[in-house]
C-alpha cells in the first residue's frame, strides 16, 4: 500500500489522482492532502475517501474544518503544507499546486526522503539547480506527471540517456493555435479558456494559449532529463495523441500515445516501475484518428516560448522571473485588467529589467520572485 500527499487536491490534477486511487483501493491511500480556497470541494472529496491530514489556505477555514471533522488534523498555511509533506507515514508527494507555491513544500518532502511525483512544473522551473542536487543527495525519485514528461520519462525506460540526441516536446498549441497575432487582439478570457483538447485548471489553460506553458515544459525538461536548450525541441501537434517523443543518436524515435487524459501519467507516476489497468481509460483507436499532424512553432507568433527558451539559456534567476511574472500577468488577464497579449509583453519587461543573479540561493528566488510580480502589478498602475 502506497500512502501519498497531494498537494493541490482540488484542481484538475488533484481530482484525477482521488479518481486513480479511488480506483485503486488496495494500492494506494491518499492520507494528506492540501486545498487553496474551495472548501466544498475538500468535502466532496471526504465523502469518497477518508483522508487523515488536511492542509487549507486560511486560518478560518481550517478552524471551521476542524470543528466539523474533530478526529482529522486540520493545518493552514505555507507551514501546513510542509507539515503534510514531510509525515512518516507517507510514502510519496504529488505536487499538483500550481505555481511558485509549490517549491517549498517539494524541497521539504525531498529532505524528509520522500519520493516526488511532479504536475508542479514551477518548481523546476525557478529552482531546478537546488532540487536536482537535493535528489541526488536524499536519494528519492522525481517522478513527472506532466504528459509530456511521462511521455519522455517512459520512452527512456530503459534506454541510455547518453544517447539522447533530442527531446520532442509536442503542444497542442492551445486555444488560438490558428490566430495570428493581429487576431489575438481583444480575445477574451471565455474564447481563451475554451481549450481544445484538455480539461485544465484556468491559469494552466491561459498558459497553454500563450504557450508559456510549454515554455516552462522546455525549462522543466531540460532539468529532469539533463540535456541542453539545443535539444529541446517544439512541435505543435493539434491531435495530442503522441505525448512527446525521444530522438536518439541513431536516429530512431520513441514515443508514448494515448488518448488525452492524465489520470495515465498520474498512474504511472504512483505505480512505477509497473503498470497497472486505468479504470474508465480508452483505449487509442489510430484508424479512428486516421490522421496526425505537426508543425513547428513560429516563435514570433508564439512570442512567448521565445522568452522561455531565452530565460531558460540565461539560466541563473531569468526563469524565476520569467515565472512570477507570467503567474501575475496571467492572473490579471482572468481578472479582465489587461489584453491577452499584454501577458507577453509585461514578462518581457521584466525580464529586462531584472538585476540578474547567477546561482540564486531559495531566499533569494522568493524574493525574486515576488519582485517579478510587484513589478508586472507597477506596470498596470495596480500597486
Amino acid at each position: 500500500m502506497k500512502k501519498i500527499t497531494v498537494l493541490g487536491v482540488t484542481g484538475s490534477i488533484g481530482m484525477q489522482t482521488v479518481d486513480v486511487v479511488k480506483n485503486h483501493p488496495d494500492k494506494f491511500k491518499i492520507v494528506a492532502m492540501s486545498a487553496g480556497y474551495n472548501i466544498e470541494k475538500v468535502e466532496e472529496i471526504l465523502k469518497i475517501i477518508d483522508v487523515k491530514y488536511i492542509c487549507v489556505v486560511n486560518e478560518e477555514d481550517a478552524d471551521y474544518l476542524q470543528a466539523k471533522y474533530p478526529n482529522k488534523y486540520i493545518y493552514h498555511g505555507t507551514d501546513g503544507l510542509v507539515k503534510i509533506a514531510v509525515l512518516n507515514e507517507v510514502d510519496i508527494v504529488l505536487n499538483a499546486i500550481v505555481g511558485f507555491a509549490g517549491l517549498v513544500p517539494t524541497i521539504e518532502a525531498i529532505k524528509a526522503k520522500k519520493d516526488i511525483a511532479l504536475a508542479n512544473k514551477e518548481t523546476l522551473v525557478v529552482a531546478g539547480h537546488i532540487i536536482t542536487k537535493l535528489v541526488k543527495e536524499y536519494d528519492v525519485a522525481l517522478l513527472p506527471v506532466d504528459s509530456e514528461h511521462s511521455a519522455i520519462f517512459q520512452s527512456l525506460n530503459g534506454e541510455n540517456k547518453k544517447q539522447i540526441k533530442k527531446i520532442i516536446l509536442t503542444a497542442s498549441g492551445g486555444s488560438f493555435r490558428n490566430k495570428t497575432r493581429e487576431e489575438l487582439i481583444g480575445v477574451s478570457v471565455e474564447e481563451a479558456l475554451n481549450h481544445p483538447n484538455w480539461s485544465m485548471g484556468a491559469k494552466i489553460t491561459i498558459d497553454s494559449a500563450t504557450l508559456f506553458n510549454k515554455g516552462l515544459e522546455v525549462i522543466e525538461a531540460k532539468w529532469l532529463f539533463d540535456v541542453s536548450y539545443d535539444q529541446i525541441e517544439v512541435l505543435i501537434h493539434p491531435e495530442s495523441i503522441i505525448h512527446s517523443m525521444v530522438e536518439f543518436v541513431d536516429t530512431s524515435i520513441i514515443g508514448q500515445l494515448g488518448n488525452p487524459d492524465m489520470r495515465l501519467p498520474i498512474q504511472y507516476a504512483l505505480t512505477y516501475p509497473q503498470r497497472d489497468i486505468l479504470f474508465g481509460g480508452e483505449s487509442l483507436d489510430l484508424a479512428k484518428v486516421a490522421t496526425l499532424t505537426f508543425k513547428k512553432p513560429d516563435f514570433k507568433r508564439f512570442k512567448a516560448l521565445a522568452l522561455a527558451y531565452q530565460a531558460g539559456r540565461d539560466g541563473g534567476s531569468k526563469p524565476c522571473v520569467l515565472n512570477g511574472a507570467n503567474e501575475q500577468a496571467n492572473e490579471l488577464f482572468r481578472r479582465g485588467k489587461i489584453e491577452f497579449l499584454q501577458i507577453e509583453e509585461l514578462v518581457e519587461k521584466a525580464l529586462n529589467s531584472h538585476r540578474f543573479i547567477k546561482d540564486p540561493t531559495l531566499q533569494q528566488l522568493i524574493e525574486i520572485d515576488a519582485w517579478a510580480r510587484n513589478f508586472v502589478l507597477k506596470e498596470i498602475g495596480e500597486n
